[in-house]
């Protein structure tokens, strides 16, 4: 092989291709080509081991229940009503068309955009642990809050198999320069919502399979984002921030009568209805560890 030959192969192994394998990383070490499995505003929920697919069903059910009534989708209805009765109208009609104008009916009804589904399921590959992601103009919190504030007065829960539910307005990257930006995001307007009140507050960090950053540092990121004036009380908080850690995602919202709420844990707050020792209002699968519950 020529002399020549084979310093371009070298320079071309040396230059292009470690050049395509080469990682870039950001300042605070993550990879660029890093992306969440989970993404955006949702709820995590913990569940009975082995259950998970069981666990997402029985949260899309309640969800969208709970959606239509709190954020009715008119236009869609609408719309959809219209499909329906222009489907019938096309039916009836469907003796006057040509064989080809009939096809072209139905292709076009095929590709008529259908009504966008309000969650989705973000696969975790952990047992236990399930994430519903939310759509505008849903509120994971204001959801989260009418299904545990329905338990409470009912004590019915939906369910067989969730534990926990934890609602995140937001989520991102599990580092500090990221975790920053999402919280100023988050608290910001809620705050300015409330114009001059102080509020107390504790923040309640839940942090699984994450090691990159320890429980107080991550503490210390959020409380960095919060405005002057509020103060921390660890025993009597006005308003809680919810952190859930996981993996590499970072997921925060700001709740109220988090304590009162039995820290939104399903199964408790139906066996305190239930009083009496009825447990049929209780779907309990008690088939393995919760894993996800941590203190």
């Amino acid at each position: 092989m020529p002399a020549s030959e084979s310093k371009d192969k070298k320079r071309s192994y040396d230059g292009s291709e470690n050049k395509t394998k080469k990682k870039k990383f950001r300042s605070d070490g993550t990879s660029i080509w890093t992306r969440p499995h989970v993404d955006g505003p949702g709820v995590w929920a913990s569940c009975v081991r082995g259950k998970e697919k069981g666990a997402v069903g029985e949260l899309y059910d309640v969800f969208e229940s709970l959606a239509s009534e709190m954020w009715p989708e008119e236009k869609s209805n609408d719309v959809d009503g219209g499909s329906d009765s222009e489907d019938s109208s096309n039916q009836k009609n469907s003796c006057h068309f040509s064989l080809e104008e009939q096809i072209a009916s139905e292709v076009s009804a095929i590709k008529r955009p259908k009504r966008e589904t309000r969650f989705a399921n973000c696969k975790t590959n952990t047992q236990c642990v399930v994430f519903i992601s939310c759509k505008p103009p849903v509120d994971p919190v204001e959801l989260v809050v009418r299904h545990i504030k329905n338990i409470q007065e009912t004590g019915v829960t939906r369910t067989r198999f969730i534990h926990r539910l934890v609602p995140v307005s937001g989520s991102c990257t599990a580092n500090p320069l990221q975790i920053q930006s999402l919280c100023c995001s988050i608290f910001e307007p809620f705050f300015a919502k409330h114009g001059d009140k102080k509020f107390t507050y504790k923040i309640e960090p839940r942090v699984r399979n994450h090691t990159t950053m320890d429980r107080m540092t991550i503490i210390q990121t959020v409380a960095q984002c919060i405005p002057e004036g509020h103060t921390v009380s660890l025993t009597e908080p006005e308003i809680f921030i919810l952190v859930e850690v996981f993996k590499s995602t970072f997921g925060v919202s700001i709740v109220e009568d988090y304590y009162a709420l039995a820290k939104f844990n399903v199964t408790e707050l139906a066996q305190k209805f239930d009083a009496t020792g009825e447990e049929s209002r209780v779907h309990k699968v008690q088939q393995g560890d919760d894993s996800g519950n941590s203190k």
